[in-house]
C-alpha cells in the first residue's frame, strides 16, 4: 500500500481546496510543506506543518498532510492520530478517511480500517482506489470472497493494474480455486510482460502443483525482467533443488546473498543445499552467519548440530541442541538427538533424562492432535520458521544497559537519551543550537549569564570539544582560581564541569560539593553533582562489569523488575535531584533526570510519572517522550510507546523514527 501514497499531491487537488486566512501567510507555509512532501523530505515537512498547527489548531488540511508525512516515515500510530484529527474537524473529509483506513490496515487494525473504507466509499463512490485498498485489507483479513468483489469493482475502473489481478488471483488461491487464480496470474502477465512479480506468482503456483519446468521457466522470465529480483533467484533455487540441480540452486542462492547480504533465509537455504552436496565446511560457515543474523531461529542450531555431528564435533553438536532447547523447551526432536549424542559420550544419566523429557513432550502434544497421522513431533513447527523480530529482541535486552546514564548511544540506538546537565558545547552546529535553546527557561538563561562562557549550555548531548581542548580548559579554570586567591562558587562550578568532562569524577563531585557549600540554595549545582555521580557509577561499572544479569523471563515486566539488585546505588544522585526539585519545583529537566535514574534503578512506575511530569512542564521535550516510549515498550504497552515515539519524532528526535521503522518491520 505504500506506493499508493506517492500520488497524494494529485489526490489533494481533488479534495483539499478551501478559503483560508492569510494572517500568517498560511498559503505559503502550506505550499512549502507540500514542496517538502514532493521532495520526499518528510522530516522537514513535519516541522513546517507544525508551524501551521501552532497558529491554527483546527487546520484539518495541515493535520492531513502531516499524517501523510508520518505515514511515509513509518510512524503509523502518529499518522493515525493526525488523520483522526482531520476527520474530527471535517467529518466529510474523504481523503482522511481513506488514508486512515490504509494506515490502520498496515497496523493490523482491520475492523476499523474497513469502517473507514466504507465511509470513504460512501462519500466518494466514484473513486476506484478505495475499492482496491479495501480489497487488500479484506485479503489480509482472510475475507477472500469480499476481497474478490472489491478487486472486481476496481478492475472495472482500472484494467491495467497488475497488482489488482495478482491480489485477486491470490484471493482465489486461498479459496482453492487454482484455475481462476492461474487465469488472473496469466492476465497480470499479459498486462505487463516487463513486470517480474506476475511471473514469480505464477511460478510459485506451478511449483506447488509440481509443474517444476513451467515454474522454472517463469522464474527465468522474472529474472530476465529484473536482474536484481531477489524473489526470482530464491524461488528458482528452490525449484532447482526439487529438480535435483543442486549446483544451479547454489548459484542462485549465491546471487540471493549477493543482492541481500542480510538474507537469513538465503544463507540458511544455501547451508542446507551445501550440506546435501557434502560441502560441510562452507555449510557450517553459512549456519554461523545465520546464527549471527537471526540468533533466535531455533532451526539454525538444530541443523548446525546435525552438521557438527557429521563433522565429528560431538561437543559442539550437544551445545547446539542445548541452545535449541533453551530457545524452544518443547522441541522433542532436539532432546532425542541430544540423548543419542550423550550416549556416545557415555553420559547415560543425561541421555536417559533427555529421552524421558522427549517422550513426555511427545505424549503432551500427541493428545492435542486431532489427526492421528500428523507428525508426533508437531511441537517443533511453531518456532521453526521464526526469524528474529525487533520487538522480541528489544524486550530481551538488558534494561540496565539501555537505561544507562552514559551519553554514548548503544550500537543499536536503543538507549535512553541521557540526562540534562550544564556542559560545554561549541556553537558550530545548528542542530546543537536548536536543541540547547529549545526550552531553556528564564531562570536557566539568567544562570548561564552569570558566567562569561559562550560554551556553557544546559544540554543532554555529549560535548563536541576534543579531549585536548577539555584538558586545556580545565587547566585554565584551575589557574584562574589559583590566581584569584579565593574560592568563588561560580569558578568551582565551571571547574566541576571541566573535571567531569575529562572523567575526573571523584574530583568533580568534590568540587561541586564545595560550590554547594558556598551557594546551598542553587538547584543547578545539585543537578550537575547528581549527573556526575551517576556517570561515575556507570564508568566504574563498565570497567569491573559487576552488574547482575537479568533473567530472561517470558513476562517482560518481570524481567524489568528483576534488576533491582545491583552492585551500585544511585540513591545519592537521586537525593541531589530531589533537592534541585525542592528548590525549583518547575524544573522540567530535573524531573527528566530523576526519571532516568528511577528507570535504571528498576523503579519503573516512578520513572513513568517523572517523565510525564517533565512533559507537563515542558510539552516540547521530545527526549522525555522518547524515553517514556522505550519504558512503555519494555512494559509491552507497544501502542502507547509508539504514540510517544511519534510525538518525539514530531519534536525533532529523529531516532524515534528509526525505532518506529524497526517495530513496523518486525510485523512483516
Amino acid at each position: 500500500m505504500r506506493g499508493i501514497i506517492v500520488g497524494i499531491l494529485l489526490f489533494l487537488t481533488l479534495i483539499l481546496p478551501r478559503e483560508v486566512s492569510a494572517q500568517y501567510n498560511r498559503n505559503y507555509i502550506y505550499w512549502v510543506g507540500q514542496q517538502c512532501m514532493a521532495d520526499n523530505n518528510y522530516r522537514e515537512a513535519i516541522e513546517v506543518l507544525n508551524v501551521l498547527l501552532r497558529h491554527d489548531a483546527e487546520d484539518f488540511d495541515a493535520y492531513f498532510l502531516r499524517g501523510i508525512a508520518k505515514y511515509n516515515m513509518d510512524d503509523l500510530v502518529g499518522a493515525d492520530s493526525d488523520f483522526s484529527h482531520a476527520v474530527e474537524l471535517n467529518p466529510v473529509f474523504t481523503g482522511a478517511f481513506y488514508y486512515r483506513a490504509i494506515t490502520r490496515s498496515r497496523l493490523g487494525n482491520y475492523d476499523d480500517a474497513l469502517a473507514d473504507f466504507r465511509q470513504a466509499i460512501e462519500l466518494r463512490p466514484d473513486l476506484p482506489d478505495p475499492y482496491y485498498s479495501r480489497g487488500v485489507t479484506r485479503l489480509l483479513n482472510q475475507q477472500f470472497e469480499a476481497a474478490i468483489e472489491d478487486f472486481n469493482k476496481y478492475i472495472r475502473y482500472e484494467k491495467r493494474n497488475v497488482a489488482a489481478y495478482i491480489n485477486r488471483g491470490t484471493s482465489y488461491l486461498y479459496l482453492k480455486d487454482t484455475l481462476r487464480a492461474l487465469e488472473d496470474y496469466n492476465q497480470a502477465v499479459r498486462t505487463n510482460r516487463e513486470d517480474p512479480e506476475p511471473y514469480n506468482r505464477r511460478g510459485v503456483l506451478y511449483m506447488e502443483q509440481e509443474r517444476f519446468q513451467e515454474a522454472h521457466d517463469d522464474f527465468d522470465k522474472a529474472i530476465a525482467s529484473d536482474s536484481n529480483y531477489v524473489a526470482g533467484y530464491f524461488n528458482r533455487a528452490i525449484v532447482r533443488s526439487y529438480m535435483s540441480r543442486p549446483a544451479l540452486a547454489l548459484k542462485d542462492l549465491d546471487r540471493v546473498v549477493e543482492l541481500d547480504t542480510a538474507s537469513s533465509l538465503g544463507y540458511f537455504n544455501r547451508a542446507i543445499v551445501r550440506t546435501e552436496v557434502g560441502d560441510y565446511n562452507r555449510a557450517l560457515e553459512d549456519f554461523n552467519t545465520v546464527a549471527t543474523l537471526a540468533p533466535e531461529n531455533v532451526l539454525v542450531y538444530y541443523n548446525r548440530a546435525m552438521l557438527h555431528a557429521r563433522l565429528g564435533d560431538i561437543d559442539a553438536a550437544i551445545d547446539d541442541y542445548t541452545h535449541a532447547i533453551e530457545l524452544y523447551p518443547d522441541f522433542a526432536n532436539a532432546y532425542l538427538r541430544r540423548a543419542y549424542l550423550r550416549r556416545m559420550r557415555h553420559d547415560v544419566r543425561g541421555a536417559e533424562s533427555d529421552e524421558r523429557t522427549a517422550q513426555r513432550k511427545i505424549a503432551e502434544h500427541s493428545t492435542r492432535l486431532s489427526d492421528p497421522d500428523y507428525s508426533i513431533y508437531s511441537d517443533t513447527t511453531q518456532r521453526l520458521d521464526k526469524l528474529l523480530s525487533f520487538e522480541s529482541s528489544l524486550l530481551e535486552r538488558n534494561f540496565e544497559r539501555i537505561a544507562s546514564t552514559s551519553v554514548h548511544a548503544g550500537d543499536d540506538g536503543l538507549r535512553l537519551i541521557p540526562m540534562f546537565r550544564f556542559t560545554l558545547l561549541d556553537a558550530d552546529s545548528v542542530e546543537i543550537d536548536r536543541r540547547a535553546t529549545r526550552y531553556a527557561t528564564e531562570r536557566v538563561k539568567s544562570f548561564i549569564l552569570l558566567f562569561d562562557n559562550s560554551r556553557l549550555r544546559l544540554d543532554c548531548r555529549t560535548t563536541n570539544l576534543e579531549p585536548d581542548t577539555l584538558v586545556a580548559i580545565d587547566r585554565r579554570v584551575a589557574e584562574r582560581a589559583r590566581l584569584s586567591g579565593k574560592k568563588e562558587w561560580t569558578e568551582l562550578f565551571e571547574r566541576g564541569i571541566s573535571q567531569s568532562l575529562i572523567k575526573q569524577y571523584t574530583n568533580a563531585v568534590a568540587t561541586f560539593t564545595e560550590a554547594i557549600h558556598l551557594n546551598p540554595t542553587n538547584p543547578f549545582l545539585y543537578l550537575n553533582r547528581a549527573t556526575t555521580r551517576a556517570e561515575m557509577i556507570d564508568f566504574i561499572s563498565s570497567i569491573d562489569n559487576s552488574y547482575h544479569s537479568i533473567t530472561l523471563d517470558s513476562d517482560p515486566a518481570k524481567r524489568l523488575n528483576n534488576n533491582t539488585s545491583r552492585s551500585y546505588s544511585y540513591d545519592e544522585a537521586i537525593e541531589d535531584i530531589n533537592k534541585a526539585i525542592k528548590l525549583y519545583p518547575d524544573f522540567a529537566e530535573a524531573y527528566y533526570n530523576r526519571a532516568n535514574l528511577m528507570a535504571i534503578s528498576g523503579k519503573l512506575p516512578e520513572a513513568y510519572e517523572d517523565y510525564t511530569r517533565a512533559i507537563e512542564l515542558e510539552p516540547s521535550m521530545g527526549e522525555a517522550y522518547y524515553n517514556r516510549a522505550l519504558l512503555q515498550i519494555f512494559l509491552k504497552d507497544t501502542r502507547k510507546g509508539c504514540l510517544d515515539l511519534s510525538k518525539a519524532g514530531e519534536l525533532g528526535i529523529e531516532s524515534a523514527y528509526d525505532i518506529l521503522r524497526q517495530l513496523q518491520g518486525a510485523k512483516h
